[in-house]
């Protein structure tokens, strides 16, 4: 019988985790054919996840659970769930129910069928403002054109991956991670499933604008080094640019027989080649950032305790 692991990270998930344990076992009580793996990754939450957890793995032999050190984030969660996972393929859910688990059969059956990535496109997202949706649908174009390696649209983390997929997965160790373009990166067979997001189950989302910015940033410049040529394509024009207005200073000055006032073009040029140098210079500290966090070596995260059993870490 082959074994389905679904992981599912979670932070500060209290009012959410009855809910899912309804959903999730109401589902897979239903599923014969498969032995299922249900692992719950704690990210370091301060309110009872975590006790629930437990609580919940005491009622179910299925349940097993990682207990991060602190808060690390969702996508180390997701790393950690690949590595501690022990399915033949895993799908990845959140634990606010906005993904539905009534899918999982439909994608155990493209699963089947030999695909190996199987993920969950949005065809609406309840419970989100016009301007996420349109910041969304906007990142997703410009990370499209920064790369040749074809970009899942509207697609999160809901899927499932074959245990081939995990484990290219688990080799990609760097500290400043974006799931969706690594998803993207590995390749393997992919099958589409198109379903419509729901809102919350109940508590508050832990993303807001600035993390939303801050995992866009990581999925362009983890991705691609496409922002690096900006340089290139920017000094052609400007060198061109600065060609012609010296020749029009040239030809007003003898034309006109008039001076022109050397200070007003010395601080216009100043001001121009200054704005060009500031941006690409913050280009640059964005992957020297990167590779000063990679060339530290840390490990990606820190495992308090895994199925009640405290952890060394030596094998992270």
């Amino acid at each position: 019988m082959k074994k389905v692991t679904i992981l599912i990270p979670a932070y500060n998930e209290e009012e959410s985790i009855p809910f899912l344990k309804k959903r999730v076992e109401e589902l897979i009580n239903k599923i014969k054919d498969y032995e299922f793996e249900i692992l719950l990754i704690n990210d370091g939450s301060s309110d009872k996840t975590l006790e629930l957890i437990k609580k919940w793995r005491e009622e179910d032999s299925r349940i097993s659970y990682v207990d991060f050190s602190r808060n690390f984030g969702k996508e180390t969660a997701m790393i950690a769930g690949f590595d501690y996972s022990t399915g033949d393929c895993v799908i990845i859910i959140d634990a606010d129910l906005q993904d539905p688990p009534e899918l999982i059969p439909e994608m155990l059956k493209y699963w089947e069928e030999g695909y190996d990535d199987v993920y969950a496109r949005r065809k609406s997202r309840k419970g989100e403002t016009w301007f996420k949706k349109f910041t969304s649908k906007m990142y997703y174009k410009v990370l499209q054109s920064l790369t040749n390696v074809p970009i899942q649209k509207d697609t999160g983390d809901f899927r499932l991956l074959d245990r081939r997929c995990v484990n290219a997965l688990m080799k990609m160790r760097e500290s400043q991670r974006c799931s969706k373009s690594m998803f993207s990166w590995i390749g393997y067979k992919k099958k589409e499933i198109l379903y419509d997001r729901d809102p919350r189950v109940a508590g508050k989302t832990k993303w807001n604008y600035k993390k939303l910015v801050d995992l866009a940033i990581d999925g362009i410049t983890s991705f691609t080094t496409s922002p690096l040529r900006i340089s290139t394509y920017l000094c052609i024009p400007t060198f061109v640019a600065l060609v012609i207005y010296f020749i029009y200073v040239i030809i007003k000055a003898i034309v006109t027989s008039t001076a022109i006032q050397a200070f007003q073009a010395t601080i216009l040029l100043i001001l121009f080649f200054s704005g060009i140098q500031i941006m690409l210079f913050g280009i640059i500290g964005e992957y020297l950032g990167r590779i000063f966090n990679e060339s530290k070596n840390r490990p990606l995260y820190l495992v308090n305790e895994y199925n009640g059993k405290r952890e060394n870490n030596d094998n992270i």
